[in-house]
This record gives C-alpha cells, structure tokens and sequence, in this order.
C-alpha cells in the first residue's frame, strides 16, 4: 500500500515538473529561448534537453531499459546536452523531451519501487539502487533545473510562476517597491555589521 502511495505521488509531481518546465518556454522568441542567460551560458532550451537526457538515462540506461532516442554515451558526455545547436529545433527538442516521458512512465509504471538499478557513472557505494532511488533522484533534478528555469525566464520577461493558470499579472511598481524594501533591508543589515 505504501509503495503504491510512494510510487504514484513521486510520479505525479514529476510530472507537474516536467510541465512547469516546458512551460519556460512558452511563448520566447527562438533567441530567447537559446540564448545564455547567465555567465556559464545557462539557457532555457538547454535546460529542457539536459534534463530530457538525464532522465533518458536513468529511467533507461540504469534499469537496462534503453532509451530508444539516440543518446552518446554517458561516458562520452562534452556538455552538448546543455545547449540548442542552430540545427536543433524547439520541436525537435521538446519532442525528445516527451517521448521520453514516454519510455520513463514506462520504466515506472512497469517496475516496482525496489527494482534493482545501476547507475555506472555514480560512485561506490551508490553503483547499485533501485526505482524509489532513482524517482527521488530525477525529482530533484528536475525540480532543480524548473527552478533555474523559473528565475531565468524572470530574467527575460518578468514571467514567474509554475503552471499558467496560477500565473498572476506583473504589477511593475509593486515590483519595484518589494525590491526597493529588501535592498533597504539589505543595506541596513550590511551597516549594521561593519
């Protein structure tokens, strides 16, 4: 009973995540989409295929389910997973992203929680895990990068939020009078130290 409680509430907020993430992307223009938005070039699509292609890899590589996309070997990994070529289309990457939900749900729904895994890239003693491992490990790699999502896209338009409908409408003086208040507190904080 516990497991199946387990299994379906992990699964389900993955898949809120996923969505929150994808979601990023609605309605930037290509360059927005691709461009670096932080010193390491941290972009919105790459966030999308870097995380298209973790979750390839442990929901199939790990259980000797293998993605039926195209991956390099984890081995062979030069961070290409972490950016959008000029040959690489939104479609083509937020399909990748979706048929591999696919095969991940697959791997889920076929598998019990305690089913064995290994993760080569991992060190010892962790080589070896399971399902329940696996799961928690995604979801938080997937909510991470959401997050990073989250605050870039704020970056570019102001966007914030994780679903559409909880979205509110950007209200600029409110912004700047929250940011004004914490940079007060800031600069009191800082003074009041030195």
């Amino acid at each position: 009973m516990i497991d199946a409680f387990a299994k379906d509430n992990l699964h389900g907020r993955l898949r809120r995540d996923r969505k929150a993430l994808l979601w990023k992307l609605d309605g930037l223009s290509e360059y927005d989409a691709r461009r670096p938005l932080t010193a390491t070039g941290t972009n919105l699509l790459g966030l999308v295929k870097h995380v298209a292609t973790v979750e390839a890899r442990y929901f199939g590589e790990v259980f000797d389910r293998p993605s039926p996309e195209p991956l390099p070997r984890w081995q062979d990994s030069d961070g290409s997973d972490l950016w959008a070529t000029e040959d690489e289309t939104r479609d083509q990457i937020i399909g990748f992203y979706r048929r591999t939900w696919e095969h991940s749900d697959a791997t889920i729904n076929d598998l019990p929680l305690d089913a064995p895994g290994h993760v080569p890239w991992w060190p010892e003693p962790y080589l070896n895990t399971n399902l329940f491992a696996i799961m928690v490990h995604v979801l938080g790699e997937t909510n991470r990068h959401a997050g990073h999502a989250d605050i870039l896209r704020e970056g570019v338009d102001g966007r914030t939020g994780m679903r559409p409908e909880h979205e509110m409408q950007i209200d600029e003086d409110a912004r700047t009078a929250s940011c004004a208040k914490i940079e007060q507190a800031a600069r009191s904080a800082s003074s009041a130290k030195a």
